[in-house]
């Protein structure tokens, strides 16, 4: 089946099928502070490197249907800092609770019992047992749509990286030992236990 986007009855079933075949999909669960003092931590699953020279790391905001920022974009216009912490499988639970509809004064990190640490470089806490953890600065905010359903992408300067010890291997984070989990479409997600390699060809 073909399905042309440019009609409007056809863009309103766009979300399932760009959720669904575009996986599996990191997850950036994104941790901020309120201009208020209130510790927040959601979970984003359009992450990506945006850039390595400088390091920016690229999460976009879906707008809600009642067309209102989410609290995660609301605290880094505000305060300008976040930490990205890595989903292991070991955290799959606490982040899909952290996703429940809780007031803006509500901290996910005290609501779901997220175990919390201080960032080096940034304001906002981060996920303790996160593995691995970017601490950003706000570098831009590209708004493609302002209408429900419209993406924000948020374009992060990444200022400091935590990386335990025990994901290192010779320097390199091994993807066996940091487990991760990936988005697929509706309530679907996926492990990194499967893995398998291939060296990339050379050229002559």
């Amino acid at each position: 089946m073909y399905f042309d986007l440019t009609d409007p009855d056809e863009q309103k079933g766009a979300y399932s099928k760009l959720v669904g075949g575009i996986t599996p999909r990191p997850i950036a669960w994104v941790s901020t502070l309120s201009a208020d003092g209130v510790a927040n931590i959601a979970p984003y699953s359009f992450f990506t490197v945006a850039s390595v020279n400088p390091p920016v790391l690229s999460v976009t905001q879906v707008n809600p249907a009642e067309n209102q920022n989410k609290d995660t974009l609301n605290n880094l216009l505000a305060t300008k800092e976040c930490v990205i912490n890595v989903v292991s499988h070991n955290l799959v639970e606490q982040m899909n609770q952290s996703c429940g509809n809780f007031s803006s004064q509500t901290s996910e990190f005290t609501a779901v019992g997220i175990a919390s640490c201080a960032s080096q470089s940034v304001t906002p806490l981060g996920a303790a047992a996160a593995k691995v953890r970017y601490e950003c600065s706000l570098r831009d905010v590209v708004t493609i749509s302002e209408q429900a359903g419209g993406g924000q992408m948020m374009l992060l300067n990444v200022v400091g990286i935590y990386i335990d010890e025990s994901v290192l291997v010779n320097g390199y984070i091994d993807p066996r030992a940091l487990n991760t989990v990936g988005k697929m479409g509706g309530d679907y997600f996926t492990t990194t236990h499967d893995l398998f390699s291939l060296a990339r060809p050379e050229i002559n």
